[in-house]
């Protein structure tokens, strides 16, 4: 399991997450990807796209102006 981080912010809407769609597409299974991003909309965006795709959401924090979203990488 590696770590990985994506800079998303100032980035609108679906860029986010799109640029994690990209990311996760090169990680293995097990990763964990930090977004970072400053669209308040990414807090429902990309927990409704793991669960599309069947990867992890382990949550949110908000540091600032940023948030932060952890998720993990699952594959079939």
């Amino acid at each position: 399991m590696a770590q990985h981080q994506l800079d998303a912010r100032y980035l609108l809407c679906p860029l986010p997450v799109i640029r994690t769609q990209q990311k996760i597409a090169g990680l293995d299974d097990g990763d964990r990807l930090e977004v970072a991003a400053t669209d308040p909309g990414v807090l429902e965006d990309i927990p409704a796209w793991c669960r599309v795709h069947g990867h992890r959401f382990h949550g949110s924090r908000r540091e600032g102006e940023t948030l932060f979203l952890d998720i993990e990488v699952t594959r079939p």
